[in-house]
């Protein structure tokens, strides 16, 4: 294909504290306000059986105050200088961001250094932000049409003892029976320096900024190396597992999902794009023949998670129309990949998924803040921030060749499994 349009190129300025904290600064005055992020080389998947849950509920409990900063203040704090910040968990991570204004980086770096090394981890604060997560699954996962698919889909797809194999939000049993100790041993383990990756991007100067940062966190001590066993690729799955759940939904749904290989490999890059042309957007495959020509469902697509360890994983779904099974759904979605993997995708189909995936690269390159998420992100997984630059160029050299390869030896029907969900009638 010809080469896309949009070349980015961002200026990256790194260092390490001498307590192991990496460090990013991407200057860039074009607005004056400066994204702050912080990676956690921690997430779900660095849970030990019985006490999985950890992980978010910290995401938590980094708000409940420090020795100098009480509990909600520091979203106060930001919001009152006109700034936002939030906190999110994911399999491999768990990150913190402010977007400020720059004459407000000091404040927001002080917020994170504070929190990080005077966390007040007390049985009140556990004991609150425990129900808060236990509201939090009822209002989100529970009490949602659909709101657990990805619970069901992590445990059809991974076995219960791999790092993959529980969702985020964790057990609730396992939550409840987490003892302070449980918590104060999470926290001094995974929230070091040494485990962390800081980020700034915006409108600073490159020594300024560093110079600024190692005042608020060069005092911190550097934690103890804890090494991650490492977690083996898993074979394809076999003999099609499934589950069914009846559940007061407005109509049937299905979905397949595949182990894939890890994030940013070429295999995976390939296999994210076949998946694009089976079912990204209304000119995919399955959006063509399941609700435009076969009419037989409201939605349907397809798309791939990166993960880090071992495996990623793939989906593909669809929501059924009145009188429309899921079975037959199913059966639909399967004539397409086999569609797709006798025959391949077409150059300009796979010109359509590379420009898709620039369009939504370009997007998150656009904000600040998506921007240092994704330096973090890369620093933290990958070792190498700097691939953020060249990720455009990795996923444009992929041939149609590589993705017909990708979806006729990963996408296989018999290597998938099956989630229905069957739309309980009063």
């Amino acid at each position: 294909m010809g080469r896309m349009s949009a070349d980015v190129r961002y200026s990256l300025h790194q260092a390490t504290l001498d307590n192991g904290l990496r460090v990013i600064i991407n200057p860039d005055s074009s607005v004056p306000v400066v994204a702050v992020n912080l990676w956690y080389d921690v997430g779900s998947r660095d849970e030990r059986p019985g006490r999985t849950g950890l992980a978010h509920l910290f995401e938590h409990l980094m708000f409940e105050g420090s020795a100098q900063v009480a509990a909600g203040e520091h979203l106060a704090a930001v919001q009152g200088v006109g700034g936002s910040a939030n906190a999110t968990t994911w399999f491999d991570r768990t990150n913190y961001f402010e977007t400020v204004p720059t004459g407000a980086l000091d404040l927001a770096l002080w917020l994170e250094a504070e929190r990080l090394a005077t966390l007040e981890v007390t049985q009140h604060n556990l004991d609150t932000q425990r129900d808060v997560v236990l509201e939090e699954k009822r209002q989100r996962y529970d009490n949602v049409p659909y709101g657990d698919v990805l619970i069901h889909l992590v445990e059809l797809t991974f076995p219960a003892e791999h790092p993959y194999g529980h969702p985020t939000i964790g057990s609730m049993d396992d939550l409840a029976a987490a003892t302070l100790a449980d918590a104060h041993r999470f926290f001094a383990t995974h929230y070091v320096p040494n485990n962390a990756v800081l980020t700034l991007v915006g409108d600073v100067e490159p020594a300024d900024a560093l110079r600024r940062v190692a005042a608020s966190f060069g005092q911190l001590a550097r934690g103890n190396h804890v090494a991650r066993a490492e977690t083996p690729p898993l074979p394809p799955l076999t003999g099609v597992p499934r589950r069914e759940v009846s559940a007061a939904v407005p109509a049937d749904a299905v979905y397949l999902t595949w182990r894939l290989p890890p994030r940013d490999t070429v295999a995976f890059d390939a296999v994210e794009l076949a998946l694009a042309v089976l079912g990204d957007g209304q000119t995919s495959r399955l959006h063509r023949r399941l609700v435009r020509t076969d009419t037989i469902a409201e939605g349907a697509g397809a798309s791939a998670t990166g993960m880090i360890g071992g495996n990623s994983i793939g989906f593909a779904h669809a929501r059924a129309l009145p009188q429309v099974s899921a079975d037959e759904l199913e059966a639909a979605i399967v004539d397409e990949l086999d569609r797709l993997r006798d025959r391949g995708p077409s150059a300009d189909e796979v010109d359509r998924a590379k420009a898709q995936y620039e369009r939504a690269w370009l997007g998150e390159l656009a904000r600040f803040d998506s921007r240092a998420d994704l330096f973090s992100g890369y620093a933290t997984l990958h070792g190498d921030p700097d691939a953020v630059n060249r990720r455009l160029d990795d996923v444009r050299s992929l041939t149609v060749d590589a993705v017909a390869q990708a979806a006729s030896t990963i996408l296989d029907p018999a290597q998938r499994a099956v989630l229905t969900y069957r739309k309980v009638t009063s």
